[in-house]
């Protein structure tokens, strides 16, 4: 029965994940239906067609490898420029590619279509037209974490501690117990007791866990004095000094990093933030997934190298669209947890993975859309600056050319893809 939870909530959360994607794209279609822009084709997934639709002069439908969608957009790549009827054959690979690629684009433009085609389509159409679908998930993300915060809450913690470290374990044996050779915790040694609320950190009063948090990363090996509230009243504990170790990095978890350590852990307070709290929420998730983003070749890399090494999967490091259902599948069954938890926890993972593809899709790089974002600002800065130093107008941005890139970009996607679904079957992440 367990494993029969497991495949359905992996499915239905598959599902969702598969209809986010084809809300993306429909960011991308509503706005270029309404510029007048012609769009021929809006499908979730890739390869081979299970089904399709016409409505209109646009074919909708569903393909077999779900792990993306496009919405194909005519026009995308401006006539060249040539200098003469041989200018492609003694041209460069890149204006080669770019010609190629410009033939197969306008095998399927009529004269009736001038007017319609993306590249004659102001900037600002342009961007809104490609910015669509990251605003799409943009949106979905923070709906769906308002959702959470309103219907379930979210935990964040206070300054009334939890728990109080006995010892300092060194980071490489994180989570395991102390030994008669792990030296005494600063807050044991300090005389910290569960149910203290801390009230400042040498002389700084403390507001938040994360202030707290600051204070003590930043403190290292130096001497602390914390003053809590215990029973009503307020004691200043012995002084001790912190140490330095290895903890997580607050905006990379799956890195360590050298900060102060303290040794305690605060209580957990279920509440309802509403729209501003979810921002801030929000800001906090973008910082880390940008981060993540930034890191994601190298950690790829990781992932692949622990596979073929036998090494357990870093459960902070990145998975595939099926490495995220198996993960729900899990948390449909884990103990403990109530239906409400479970929920949350579910919806949570969406909206992560929605606000994940919105930064990935903002790199401006092609074939990314912040690729194409890219080129119509470019665009625009050109032109604008041409009226006003009254030059000649430039004409359009040629992206063709940097069909090269589009197809590095391309194939270290399609690769790093490949690499997680991998994974992700052979070693999935284990949540117990």
């Amino acid at each position: 029965m367990t494993t029969v939870i497991v495949i359905a909530s992996a499915l239905v959360f598959f599902g969702l994940l598969m209809a986010s994607i084809a809300l993306h794209e429909l960011g991308h279609l509503l706005p270029a239906k309404l510029f007048g822009v012609k769009a021929t084709q809006y499908f979730v997934g890739f390869g081979r067609t299970l089904w399709s639709g016409r409505w209109g002069e646009t074919e909708f439908g569903v393909k077999l490898l779900p792990f993306g969608g496009y919405v194909r957009l005519i026009g995308m790549y401006p006539p060249a420029r040539d200098a003469g009827p041989d200018a492609v054959e003694t041209a460069g690979p890149v204006t080669r590619l770019a010609s190629m690629a410009r033939e197969a684009e306008y095998e399927n433009i009529t004269p009736a279509d001038h007017g319609r085609l993306f590249y004659e389509k102001p900037t600002w159409q342009k961007i809104i037209v490609m910015a669509g679908g990251p605003a799409m998930n943009f949106l979905l993300a923070f709906l769906i974490f308002l959702g959470v915060n309103l219907a379930f809450g979210s935990y964040q913690p206070t300054l009334t501690v939890s728990t109080v470290s006995q010892c300092v374990v060194p980071a490489a044996r994180a989570g395991q117990t102390c030994t008669a050779s792990d030296p005494a915790s600063p807050a044991s040694l300090a005389g910290v007791r569960p149910g203290d609320r801390i009230v400042s950190f040498n002389g700084v009063p403390v507001t938040s866990w994360n202030k707290l948090s600051d204070l003590i990363r930043a403190n290292t090996s130096h001497a602390a004095t914390v003053v809590v509230e215990r029973s009503g009243q307020r004691v200043t504990l012995k002084t001790v000094d912190t140490i330095t170790t290895g903890v997580p990095d607050r905006l990379d978890p799956s890195r360590t990093v050298e900060a102060g350590f303290f040794g305690v852990s605060p209580q957990q307070q279920l509440v309802h933030p509403g729209v501003v709290g979810t921002a801030q929420q929000m800001w906090t998730l973008t910082e880390q997934s940008t981060v993540a983003l930034v890191g994601f070749p190298v950690k790829v890399w990781h992932v692949a190298a622990d596979v073929v090494t036998g090494k357990p999967r870093n459960i902070n490091g990145p998975i595939s669209i099926v490495g995220a259902s198996q993960v729900a599948g899990e948390i449909a069954t884990l103990p403990g947890l109530t239906l409400g938890d479970r929920v949350a926890t579910w919806f949570l993972m969406l909206g992560s993975v929605n606000l994940f593809v919105a930064l990935l899709n903002c790199v401006p790089l092609l074939p990314l859309d912040g690729g194409h974002i890219a080129g119509a600002v470019y665009e625009g800065l050109k032109r604008a600056g041409a009226r006003v130093l009254r030059r000649p107008d430039p004409g359009h941005v040629d992206t063709a050319r940097m069909l090269p890139v589009a197809y590095v970009v391309g194939a270290f996607l399609l690769v790093s893809g490949l690499v997680l679904v991998v994974a992700d079957i052979v070693s999935p992440l284990q949540l117990r």
